[in-house]
């Protein structure tokens, strides 16, 4: 018989891989988003030009529940923060990095908005206190105790809690990557492993899957860089054994642009998770 798979477990060894991954590219305590900070809300802004569900669906919550306020984990440059603002009475922005913290106060004050304080610091060990609604959009993939990360978010929520995740394709090149060096098909953290820990938590949430992946594909500098991020972000290293399988994998799955860079196949949609707190 088939025996059940630990998520609690495979969830925590992803984001202690993913972690170090991240700390390769940044000098010891180096603030990660320093140099980063504004390609990324860019590259938001450039993702959020079409409608989705997930964002309507906040709105939604918002608009049928006036007055409310809104917990923002991990709020970036402010996107969510900035599109629930006219809806909410309150939202706090919880961001532990000063360089994304400078972008979304710099719009705030461009935009006289009065309803959203910035905080300092990260979830689950460090609290504004208790709201309407907590979001915590992709911002829990670092934190290696993710029942931690949502139980704190139930006890601290009035009315809901809201994730969004990344949701990997099944065919996705670092799923097949995934695969053949550790016997499953997930690189990260993502949806599919959350959701089996929230049932086994006895959280029957609402899902909402987009229609369309809504995350650009990845680029590569070069055929050598692609390889190089696929080896780190599968925690291997200076480990060759699997160099020969990866080299024809990427080979036959990167396209070559005119400018030299090599372009991903799209691998990503996202999911809404939703659940009310009684």
């Amino acid at each position: 018989m088939e025996k059940l798979t630990d998520w609690k477990k495979l969830w925590k060894q992803l984001s202690e891989i993913q972690t170090r991954a991240f700390a390769k590219k940044q000098a010891k305590d180096e603030d990660f988003w320093r140099d980063k900070a504004r390609d990324f809300d860019k590259m938001v802004e450039e993702r959020w030009a079409r409608p989705d569900s997930s964002r309507q669906f906040l709105l939604d919550k918002l608009t049928a529940n006036p007055g409310s306020s809104l917990l923002d984990i991990g709020a970036g440059t402010g996107k969510w923060s900035m599109l629930a603002s006219p809806y909410a009475a309150k939202i706090t922005a919880l961001e532990p990095s000063g360089a994304m913290q400078a972008v979304l106060k710099e719009k705030i004050h461009e935009m006289n908005i009065t309803n959203i304080q910035v905080f300092t610091g990260n979830w689950p060990e460090d609290d504004p206190g208790p709201h309407d609604f907590i979001l915590a959009s992709h911002s829990m993939y670092g934190e290696p105790d993710f029942t931690a990360f949502v139980q704190k978010m139930s006890a601290t929520a009035v009315k809901g809690c809201i994730l969004v995740m990344r949701a990997p394709f099944a065919d996705a090149v670092m799923a097949k990557a995934a695969m053949k060096v550790w016997g499953q098909p997930y690189d990260s953290p993502n949806f599919q492993i959350a959701y089996n820990m929230l049932l086994g938590m006895d959280i029957y949430p609402d899902v909402i899957i987009e229609a369309d992946g809504t995350w650009p594909a990845w680029t590569s500098d070069s055929f050598e860089a692609a390889m190089e991020e696929t080896k780190n972000r599968l925690g291997l290293a200076d480990n060759t054994s699997h160099d020969l399988f990866l080299w024809e994998l990427l080979a036959k799955h990167l396209t070559r642009q005119n400018d030299g860079k090599y372009v991903w196949p799209k691998g990503n949609r996202s999911a809404l998770v939703y659940w009310d707190v009684s």
